[in-house]
């Protein structure tokens, strides 16, 4: 049984790998391509994100990939189901950092202390608070209530704001996929925490911007496709919504002349909120082991992909 997987996490792994396990590790793209062709296991996503899909779609004999992702956008679904190989994922490693990132985002726009950082920054000294807004009794529309949007809820709960989630089966009270829409206008914060996949894009476009609250603000920690930016940059420029708090855009960096960068009451925060932690290597090392056990001893593993849907 060969494995591929990341020098850069060997030190956390190599300690706990099982006998017998052969295992190359790769520093670049070009010893991840050549050590795959002929493997069994497959963990090659903690270089560039860019090629990862080059380097999966090269290993034919893979049985098993695995990825420190909940988002799959550079893996080859389709190739992966015609072959029969496994795919897990990273959901719950960086829910906790992306959580506590939904909730800042809601605080920040609340108090607007984005223009309290500008002022500052500017030693201008102000007796009108920016943001005057009380998350108590607000109301939050969280679409997408798995593991992050469960964690976003329980936090938002804590200030007293009275949450409603979606999900595909309308479990625990939760909205339907079809039931959502007509309701945008009850909310102040709505909240986009939802997998990425076809019938996710675009899912707030100018008919969802227009149904919202002129006061409400639009959250975005899931997937930047997830919106269509002009018709939001068109909602912001027309004052059509307070404003939107923006961790994932399209195309990501984006660039220094997109008109998004300029709109009105935009707060960007640069897809950092997977990153505002110190324990995902300690936590997807774990994952990892514990599905490899499961993996060689032929039991379910932990967080494996519905190819099909595509989380």
């Amino acid at each position: 049984m060969k494995a591929v997987l990341p020098a850069l996490a060997r030190p956390l792994i190599e300690p706990r790998l099982p006998a017998g396990l052969d295992v190359a590790w790769f520093t670049d793209r070009e010893s991840a391509l050549a050590a795959v062709a002929d493997a069994d296991i497959a963990w090659v996503d903690m270089q560039r994100p860019g090629w990862t899909g080059e380097v999966v779609a090269a290993g034919e004999r893979l049985k098993w990939v695995s990825t420190i992702y909940a988002g799959l956008d550079a893996f080859p679904l389709p190739l992966l189901k015609a072959r029969g190989t496994v795919l897990t994922n990273g959901v719950g490693i960086n829910a906790l950092a992306v959580a506590e990132y939904a909730v800042m985002g809601v605080l920040v726009a609340a108090k607007r202390f984005d223009e309290v950082v500008r002022l500052a920054d500017k030693q201008e000294w102000t007796i009108a608070a920016p943001g005057q807004t009380e998350l108590y009794e607000t109301r939050a529309l969280v679409i997408g209530m798995g593991a992050i949007g469960t964690l976003i809820a329980e936090r938002l709960r804590a200030f007293g704001v009275d949450v409603v989630g979606v999900t595909r089966s309308g479990r625990d009270g939760t909205l339907t996929p079809d039931a959502w829409r007509p309701r945008l206008a009850e909310f102040d914060w709505v909240i986009l925490a939802a997998p990425s996949t076809g019938e996710t894009k675009a899912l707030i476009g100018a008919a969802e911007l227009a149904a919202m609250k002129r006061a409400a603000w639009l959250v975005n920690i899931a997937r930047g496709d997830m919106v269509d930016q002009e018709a939001l940059i068109e909602a912001l420029n027309a004052r059509r919504i307070a404003g939107a708090f923006l961790d994932v855009v399209t195309p990501e960096p984006l660039p220094a002349d997109h008109p998004l960068w300029r709109a009105p009451n935009t707060i960007h925060s640069m897809h950092l909120s997977g990153r505002s932690q110190t324990k995902m290597f300690q936590r997807a090392t774990a994952l990892f082991l514990e599905n490899l056990v499961a993996f060689l001893a032929g039991r379910p593993m932990t967080n494996v992909v519905d190819l099909d849907a595509g989380y």
